[in-house]
């Protein structure tokens, strides 16, 4: 799929690994979870490629597998999680270096920008609102914004609505296969985030992503292409 016009409509990002690094706060939350039941924290570079996986994610790799068999010890240990994560949300989280300068351009050429993540609303709202960034988004999808989600392409349809564009006319950019995959759906142009949370054993030349960036300046190239 290529852009049938020169510059894109919209610019849609993903929230954890994308456009924000949030790995440092959901590390910490993670080991106040693990030193709560006395165990030893995990070294930041064991957990960042996790983090986009979500909090069910964090939690079986910090108390391993066996964790998830009991039911209700896991959603204890989850719900500690994201009360403490939730009162820290934006303690070290920060835009990806070079991304308030792709924001500034955007809006300087007049393209909106939004997000369309998987994190729950009760977490993406306030965590942009307390960063400054909600205001200047054109649209806010969070994982539970619609019934679906991604890898579902609804809800970048769904922003593209909202921002009064048609989806072909958009790039998404993510750094996970179910971001590639919504994007493909949907028509979008998708940017794989290759400086996101992901593993080395990830194959991403196999999500058929359209571009695969280095940094976020790079979006600049593409928005120049």
């Amino acid at each position: 799929m290529k852009l049938t016009q020169s510059i894109p409509s919209a610019v849609f990002f993903d929230l954890d690994g994308t456009l924000l690094d949030t790995a440092p706060d959901m590390v910490n939350a993670l080991n106040y979870v693990l030193q709560s039941e006395g165990k030893a924290p995990l070294a930041y570079k064991d957990v960042r490629d996790t983090v986009s996986h979500g909090s069910a994610a964090l939690i079986t790799l910090g108390f391993g597998e066996a964790n998830s068999h009991n039911i209700s010890t896991f959603r204890h240990r989850q719900t500690c999680f994201l009360d403490y994560y939730a009162e820290n949300l934006y303690v070290d989280t920060v835009l990806f270096t070079g991304m308030e300068k792709v924001l500034e351009s955007l809006e300087q050429q007049g393209i909106c920008w939004g997000v369309v993540t998987n994190k729950p609303e009760f977490l993406t709202l306030p965590l942009l609102k307390g960063l400054g960034l909600s205001q200047r988004a054109c649209s806010i999808i969070s994982g539970d914004s619609l019934p679906l989600r991604k890898p579902n392409p609804e809800p970048l349809y769904a922003a593209a609505k909202e921002c009064g564009v048609n989806a072909e006319q958009c790039l998404y950019i993510g750094d996970a296969q179910r971001d590639i995959e919504a994007a493909n759906n949907a028509n979008m142009f998708s940017i794989l985030a290759n400086y996101g949370y992901i593993s080395s054993s990830d194959s991403i030349h196999d999500w058929q992503a359209q571009a695969i960036i280095e940094t976020p300046i790079e979006i600049l190239n593409w928005l120049k292409e």
